[in-house]
């Protein structure tokens, strides 16, 4: 069996809930009302994008994106 894929997702937070989006997966993103309902959809939905890019026979793309928390004097 294959390795998994590990897309970065970036999670952000507004005055409403949380939206994600997956940099390496362009159009691929996900709304909720908590944290926890974003990170499963977000899941769902990268699930979904990569169904619809092999049905489609485009290619995969390998993630390539990463994210750091960078600490700085206020």
């Amino acid at each position: 069996m294959a390795e998994p894929l590990k897309y970065t997702v970036v999670i952000e937070r507004s005055e409403t809930g949380y939206g994600a989006y997956v940099p390496d997966l362009p159009g691929c993103g996900a709304t909720g009302k908590t944290e926890t309902e974003v990170r499963e959809r977000i899941r769902a939905a990268i699930e979904i994008h990569l169904r619809s890019m092999r049905e489609d026979g485009d290619p995969i793309p390998q993630p390539t994106s990463t994210a750091a928390i960078v600490e700085v004097a206020a």
